[in-house]
């Protein structure tokens, strides 16, 4: 992302002119924001019309990266933290929030530190001068620690571990735009959705969504993890295929065939890397084969990976990971994981992929939030396109792949 001081003239507009509330979600909105993360500009324009009935607002930002192989928000704050609290700032002023918050897991307990003291201290760049503040009518900042929780990713969980109760989904509706924080309305955005609001707003809708495809405008940036010679985070146009992006982190580690991509984060659907090759790295094209772009979180796997193992660990942390308050999830993913862990130690028995997908059909949809639904999807996916490994499994009572794993 360009530097805070590339694009500060056209925010600095906004706030030392006044310029309509309304007008600065429009622009939002015409960026297409609502894939970056969450649909900032739908929920500005409702916590605006709330705002009305409240005297306080809040802006909540969520860097608790709680998704196996997602690292990308810690690296914003750590490289470009005025982008966010400027992100902040602005949605801020469009709702009218007094209040601005944002939260970490206890291992980027140093970014938000160092994100704190920015906000407190504003006087370096020359747009963080105390006028700059003034208009935006902030009037406190609080930096939160998580510990972990995976369940806390899920916003209202999140509300109610901020309020100091346990970390459970609350029922919606209502919705944090009109009962959030504390019961005020509350604006609720990942890090890296905050942190591109500033480049939209001077950008304007077509210089922002020049890069990338119809309706995939803009870029994203995508965690690389796996058996890649250099993982790490790359920031890419939508739309920019697979294998360039496969290149950019090195290659495959050791000279090794592609198996497998998990293209968004460990809940997204898992895809042969025969079928991946092929792809785009946009919301369309990923969605079109099958599994989601998610969090940007790429699991990259090669072809000595057992996938009964690989399905085993995330099976594991999925039912570790569980709050417990919904009956579907709290025994479903038990069910899930000992059920594959039976067949990967060689004690799988005819009809074990037919029960999982009968636990899977009385989990999804039927839960508070969306974790069942995470748990289930890789189960389906893993065993969809890599069944003849589960099956071996099950027959031979041995790994098909031979891993040391194994």
């Amino acid at each position: 992302m360009a530097t805070s001081s590339a694009v500060a003239i056209r925010r600095w507009k906004i706030l030392a002119e006044k310029i309509p509330q309304d007008q600065v979600i429009g622009e939002v909105k015409k960026s297409g924001t609502a894939r970056t993360g969450g649909a900032v500009s739908d929920r500005l324009e409702v916590e605006l019309h709330a705002a009305g009935h409240f005297r306080a607002t809040s802006t909540l930002s969520v860097t608790d990266e709680g998704e196996p192989g997602t690292f990308k928000d810690r690296d914003i704050l750590r490289y470009n933290p005025h982008s966010v609290i400027e992100g902040m700032v602005i949605a801020a002023y469009a709702m009218g929030a007094k209040r601005a918050t944002t939260t970490s897991m206890a291992r980027s307990a140093k970014s938000t530190k160092d994100l704190k003291r920015r906000w407190t201290r504003p006087a370096r760049p020359a747009c963080w001068a105390r006028t700059f503040w003034a208009p935006a009518s902030i009037s406190s900042f609080f930096a939160h620690h998580g510990y972990g929780a995976y369940i806390c990713g899920e916003e209202t969980a999140l509300l109610e571990s901020l309020e100091g109760k346990k970390g459970q989904p609350r029922f919606k509706p209502p919705f944090p735009a009109n009962y959030g924080l504390y019961g005020k309305p509350t604006t609720i955005n990942n890090t890296e959705t905050f942190g591109a609001i500033p480049f939209i707003i001077n950008l304007v809708r077509r210089g922002y969504l020049e890069p990338g495809k119809p309706n995939n405008g803009g870029t994203k940036l995508f965690s690389i993890s796996g058996h890649v010679n250099k993982p790490g985070n790359y920031e890419i146009p939508l739309g920019t295929p697979f294998s360039p992006l496969l290149e950019m982190a090195g290659g495959m580690r050791g000279g090794k065939k592609l198996k497998a991509v998990i293209p968004g984060g460990s809940s997204a659907p898992v895809l042969p890397g025969e079928i991946m090759m092929d792809l785009t790295m946009d919301y369309d094209s990923i969605a079109k084969a099958g599994s989601m772009l998610g969090s940007g979180a790429v699991i990259v796997m090669n072809e000595d990976i057992c996938m009964v193992k690989a399905l085993e660990r995330l099976a594991y942390f999925y039912h570790e990971e569980s709050c417990g308050q919904c009956t579907p999830c709290r025994e479903g993913t038990g069910w899930l994981y000992r059920v594959i862990h039976r067949i990967e130690n060689g004690l799988g028995r005819p009809g074990d992929l037919e029960l999982l997908d009968s636990v899977g059909n009385n989990m999804a949809g039927r839960t508070i939030c969306a974790l069942a639904d995470a748990a289930v999807f890789p189960v389906r996916s893993f065993t969809k396109h890599f069944r003849n490994e589960f099956e071996y499994h099950i027959e031979h009572k041995k790994c098909l792949v031979n891993h040391k794993w194994c």
